[in-house]
């Protein structure tokens, strides 16, 4: 995959982060977007947009779970002020995309 190819992947996939974060905001705007359970949800719905296909992986919904648990926790670690949307397509780009 050329670098121009993961870039364009790598767009795809933080619109699709994007939309699943204001689709969540839509889903519980009695409580302003607050769920603790977020990663629960975000799965389930990242998994109905095709979001495995995406990077062409096998993923069950309590593997993406985790994995976007883990996402989050070394986000806010290792880069707190970058695009969580870009950040998380890296992440999941370079556990699958190879």
């Amino acid at each position: 995959m050329s670098q121009d190819d993961i870039e364009t992947h790598k767009d795809i996939l933080a619109k699709l982060l994007h939309q699943t974060a204001e689709d969540h905001h839509v889903a519980y705007k009695a409580t302003d977007g607050v769920d603790p359970d977020w990663p629960i949800w975000y799965a389930g719905h990242l998994l109905e947009q095709s979001f495995a296909n995406l990077l062409q992986a096998k993923l069950l919904k309590s593997d993406l779970i985790y994995l976007l648990v883990l996402a989050d926790k070394m986000q806010q670690l290792t880069a707190p002020g970058a695009s969580w949307e870009r950040w998380y397509a890296e992440f999941f780009i370079q556990r699958y995309r190879k």
